[in-house]
């Protein structure tokens, strides 16, 4: 965050100081997540803490991607004091929310802003592999995203890739250098996966691709 950007908050801060009612997280929320960002910045200015959870267990940050609010996300990242990092209930991160949803616009700003690109479990590669991507994979492996991270239970980003993400996407990460002979927990390969979801075609390739060892 810029000096610049600081000393705009303080000075609003200041201006907006006074016996104003005291607001809460689920306005806080409630105001992400019907991308109202003139109202997210009022509420932070009336000393909302954005890293707060809701009575739902939400963080406004949270809503604002997972409802793809664009100016609700902008004023929240336009704040110091955000906790760029800080994941959910099942341990997901804005970056990983971002990522699932396609955004790649916004994980390319969550990362400027310091948000790890890398996680121990399941990370935001797996979650980008396993929706519409819109070059959002071969954006994090290029910054060091780890092709072949694995979840708890062993699964990789291609297995997500194989079952859930657009049908191109499983090639490309093999030529990025994919291992399609891993196994997960359950010992489904990347090929199972494929085969779960019906995608005749790529089983045969990611099939071909194993028994070749690579």
């Amino acid at each position: 965050m810029s000096w610049r950007i600081a000393l705009s908050w303080l000075a609003a801060a200041l201006l907006a100081a006074g016996p104003a009612r005291a607001a809460d997280i689920d306005e806080l929320t409630t105001a992400a997540y019907r991308n109202n960002g003139r109202e997210v910045t009022s509420l932070l200015m009336k000393g909302v803490d954005p890293n707060g959870r809701d009575s739902q267990g939400r963080s406004p940050l949270e809503v604002a991607i997972r409802e793809e609010s664009p100016k609700s996300l902008q004023a929240l990242l336009d704040y110091p004091g955000l906790n760029i990092d800080a994941a959910n209930g099942v341990g997901e991160t804005p970056l990983m929310l971002a990522a699932l949803k396609g955004q790649l616009d916004w994980v390319k700003t969550l990362a400027a802003r310091g948000a790890k690109i890398d996680k121990d479990g399941w990370t935001p590669l797996h979650y980008a592999c396993s929706g519409p991507d819109n070059g959002i994979a071969a954006w994090l492996i290029a910054k060091g995203a780890a092709i072949d991270a694995r979840s708890p239970n062993g699964t990789t980003p291609l297995m997500m890739a194989a079952r859930y993400g657009p049908y191109d996407l499983a090639e490309q990460l093999l030529k990025l250098g994919a291992d399609p002979t891993l196994r997960n927990q359950l010992g489904l390969t990347a090929a199972d996966f494929a085969a779960a979801a019906e995608r005749e075609k790529l089983h045969k390739l990611l099939l071909q691709r194993q028994q070749q060892g690579r």
